[in-house]
Formats: structure tokens, sequence, C-alpha cells
């Protein structure tokens, strides 16, 4: 797989992002592996630095359950190839001194122990939602699908909600001429139920889980006990093709899809997964006063974007209470390119102090 972005850092004023090096020329000649670890898969891709762009040269997903560690990836990838100048990653979980250990898997990523071990000159690791935020930059217009236009001539602060196998939740400050964009662990904090379904729920993921918080309900899995849920606690018929489906596949795959032919279980289990989604985001823009706007990213929300839509997503994000005008004035619009992640990696590999 080979594709080409045509865009140089310094060419991208509709979105300025704070990269470490931004206005200098690219390095010439730089080797980036760019890598976007997620609990479910992590996309790898090499790409050449040079002539003011970022050329993708071979690219390639793994299953992370599939690997004992980061390193096992990038030594299968760069096998019979020249290794590269850097290594950039992002990586679902905090990062700290250098370090991160995957929220919904079982590795520890570790700058030292990459730039020993992979013998690579420079490693930078990024949360995911941080790496995401960055990769804004590198998409194209069609890649953005704007639900709500809000007040555009607003300049502030801006934030990214990304429900995948967790949910993940970055900010980006405005300085006045860029954003800088910064990791939270938002997704991590108590749900919060507003009427009897939700207390319902709460009490049904609680007995589970017992901590509950937003990404238990707005995320992959979080469909799963949506509709669990549904079906346990409240009785809501499955029908036998519906259970087989679910028992043979991804199942909040399944249950998107069939929510999309109408089976009533799943269109229910989908109208409060994005009911939670708006309830959230508004909670995200408000602490982060994210005037600026909101990107929705994910693996998940392309394949429901049409849902998004509809009047149930704004009509949830607009309740929040007293400062309902400031969330108005958001513009909110869907990441629709799935792999931006990836890219924000590979450009702040070139672009890393």
């Amino acid at each position: 797989m080979e594709a080409i972005w045509q865009n140089s850092f310094t060419s991208i004023p509709d979105f300025p992002i704070a990269f470490p090096n931004r206005g200098r020329k690219l390095p010439q000649s730089l080797r980036v592996l760019a890598a976007d670890i997620g609990g479910t898969k992590t996309n790898v891709g090499l790409f050449l630095v040079g002539d003011e762009q970022i050329r993708l040269i071979e690219q390639s997903s793994y299953p992370s359950q599939d690997y004992h560690s980061f390193v096992d990836i990038a030594e299968d990838f760069l096998q019979g190839k020249e290794r590269p100048d850097r290594i950039s990653i992002g990586i679902a979980g905090p990062v700290i001194g250098g370090k991160a250990t995957t929220t919904n898997l079982n590795w520890e990523v570790d700058r030292k122990v990459l730039i020993r071990e992979l013998k690579v000159a420079e490693v930078f690791i990024l949360n995911d939602l941080e790496a995401n935020a960055y990769g804004i930059a590198a998409l194209q217009e069609k890649e953005l699908d704007r639900l709500y236009a809000g007040h555009q001539e607003i300049e502030g602060n801006a934030a990214i909600i990304a429900p995948g196998t967790g949910l993940g939740e970055a900010a980006l400050y405005w300085d006045g001429e860029y954003f800088h964009p910064f990791a939270t662990e938002g997704g991590h904090t108590d749900f919060g139920p507003r009427n009897d379904l939700d207390l319902d729920l709460f009490r049904y993921l609680r007995r589970k889980f017992g901590h509950v918080s937003w990404e238990r309900v707005v995320s992959g899995p979080g469909i799963q006990n949506i509709f669990t849920f549904l079906r346990v606690d409240k009785q809501w018929d499955v029908p036998d093709d519906l259970r087989e489906a679910i028992n043979a596949g991804d199942p909040p795959a399944v249950i998107s899809a069939y929510a999309q032919k109408g089976y009533p279980i799943c269109e229910e289990t989908i109208r409060l997964f994005i009911k939670y989604l708006a309830q959230e985001s508004a909670n995200l823009c408000l602490k982060t006063k994210a005037v600026g706007g909101l990107f929705i990213g994910g693996g998940i929300i392309p394949k429901i974007h049409h849902e998004l839509r509809e009047e149930a997503f704004l009509n949830h994000f607009f309740q929040a209470g007293r400062l309902r005008d400031l969330v108005e004035a958001i513009p909110v619009s869907v990441i629709m390119n799935s792999e931006a992640p990836l890219l924000g990696a590979a450009y702040y590999g070139a672009l890393g102090v």
C-alpha cells in the first residue's frame, strides 16, 4: 500500500498545529517508523521524509493481542528493511517519563528500551489521542465531515474524543497562533447517569465492573455492554439470527450493522451509545472551553456517522444547562480517516525535537 501526502508542514493554515519544529524545513531522506498502538490492533507505517513531503512507503496492521510487545511487531515489520532513523508511536494509555502501559493491552512501551533493542537514534512516545490531534494537520478537507457549523469565527481551545477499544480524550490549547495538543485520561472518569434508565445501566455495570467510567459505555466494548444490559436487565428480545451473528462475529460491529437493518434492540443500543457520546463530548468541551471545535475520531464513528447526523447527537450535546449557549457555539467535525493517529505520529516523528 502506498500513498503520498502532498501537504508540507508549513502550508496548513486552516488548522495550525504547534509541532516542535514547525516552520523549519523538513529533514532530507529521513526514515520514520510510525505506529498507532491500540488494544485491538497496531497499525505500523514506514515514512520517508524529504522535499517538504512525507511519503508512506509501506504499511501493515497487526492484531495486538497476538504479540508480546511492540518490539516484536516492529521486528516483524522491519525484517529485511533498512532501519529507520526515528520511531514515533501513538499509544492508548498514559505516557509518563518516556514510558507507557497500554490501558486495554498488557504491554509496557519504554523509550530507552526501544532505542536499545531496535537500534534507532530517537524514539517519540505520544498518547494515541495526542497523536490523533497532530494527525488533524495531515487530513484533507474531505476527510473531515462537518456535523455542525457552530460559530467558526470564535478562536479558542479545541477538543478531540475518540471511542474505539477504549475511550480516548484530548484537548488542544490555543495560544493565539497555534494549537498545542495534550493528552487526558478523561475516558476513565465517572459515568454520569441523568435519568432512571441511565441509573439502571449504571447499577448493572457497577455490579459487573465496580467502577463505572465513561469508557464502559462510549467504546466498542461499551456498545456490547449497553446491548447486554438491554437483553439481560430490560429483557429486550434478541432474534435468533442476531444472536447467531453476534456469537460468530465482532459484537459491536454486528450490533451497529443490525441497527441499520432496523432490529429494535440494536437501534436502542446505538441510540444510547450516541446519547452518551454526546453527553461526554459536551463534558469534555466544557472542561477545556473548546470553543475552537470538537473533533470526533476513532474507528467506530466513521461506520455510524450517518446516524450522528440525526438530531439525537446534537440534542444531547447541547444539554449543558446554563452554558448551553457556549456549547451551541462549538463547531463539531467527524474525522473520517481512521488512520489520523498514524499520520499524526509520523508528522511528529518528522518534526520532533
